[in-house]
């Protein structure tokens, strides 16, 4: 069904925290390109520019030009939380670079894929002052995959994104099995034989915390983690600093089943 497939995005779609058994990140689209190569897809070759902490202008300028130059048939972008999160946020200029991305991905007739952030205040009601934010840019993203006719994978209203067996200890990045579950809604969204038709669906946290327990859980979390991690942010480059995982188009291998 399709031969060449770039994920273009940040962290998430690196795969931070979550591994293969080399230690390297997996991730949502690794997955994603694991289950195309085991069905509709054998012959997949496969590259993922996600760089972390990048932002939308980062993917437009730079991972853009390298994926253009990969000529896929498929690619995903997913990003626009890192550029939400700063200080510096602009509306218009994020949906901008996200809409320049997608629209030129598409004029080469490749299938382009993308999708909504999930809602902050189900994740993390200490840090719901960003929702109007989140809920604006994912209104740009839907409108923007409307013009170039393009798929989203909608989590915004996704009762199971607040769920913290879907976040690694972090509470930013995905865990394993939140991963697992956005690749498995990405099959879904094309269509793919075989998928999990309960991935967005979570059986009962019975270790859910009374309101009290979970503002001061997140309250903790917010000083331990959230300000560490957005100083970082200002100190590095404001596009991103590192280098892709898998910058050019090689062969999907399988991961031991179970992981």
């Amino acid at each position: 069904m399709w031969s060449r497939y770039v994920a273009l995005g940040d962290s998430q779609t690196e795969g931070l925290n979550d591994r293969h058994p080399d230690g390297t990140p997996r991730g949502w689209a690794d997955r994603f390109a694991e289950t195309l190569a085991a069905t509709t897809s054998p012959e997949l070759r496969y590259a993922n520019l996600a760089v972390r902490g990048c932002r939308s202008k980062h993917v437009r300028h730079e991972q853009l030009p390298a994926a253009l130059a990969l000529k896929p048939d498929l690619a995903t972008v997913a990003v626009g939380m890192n550029d939400v999160l700063r200080h510096d946020f602009d509306l218009l200029a994020t949906a901008r670079d996200i809409e320049e991305t997608i629209a030129a991905l598409a004029e080469t007739g490749c299938t382009v894929l993308t999708m909504t952030f999930p809602d902050i205040a189900r994740m993390l009601p200490v840090m719901s002052w960003l929702r109007p934010r989140e809920v604006a840019l994912n209104e740009r993203v839907i409108d923007i995959a409307k013009r170039y006719d393009v798929a989203v994978l909608d989590v915004f209203p996704l009762e199971m994104c607040s769920d913290p067996r879907m976040w690694s200890h972090d509470r930013i990045h995905g865990s394993s099995e939140g991963h697992r579950r956005i690749a498995a809604g990405v099959a879904e969204l094309v269509g793919l034989p075989g998928v999990d038709a309960d991935w967005a669906t979570l059986s009962p946290d019975t270790s859910r915390q009374s309101l009290v327990g979970v503002v001061r859980r997140d309250a903790w979390w917010a000083a331990s983690f959230l300000v560490p991690w957005l100083a970082r942010q200002v100190l590095r480059r404001s596009t991103g600093a590192d280098v892709a995982k898998r910058p050019e188009l090689t062969p999907v291998l399988p991961t031991p089943s179970g992981r």
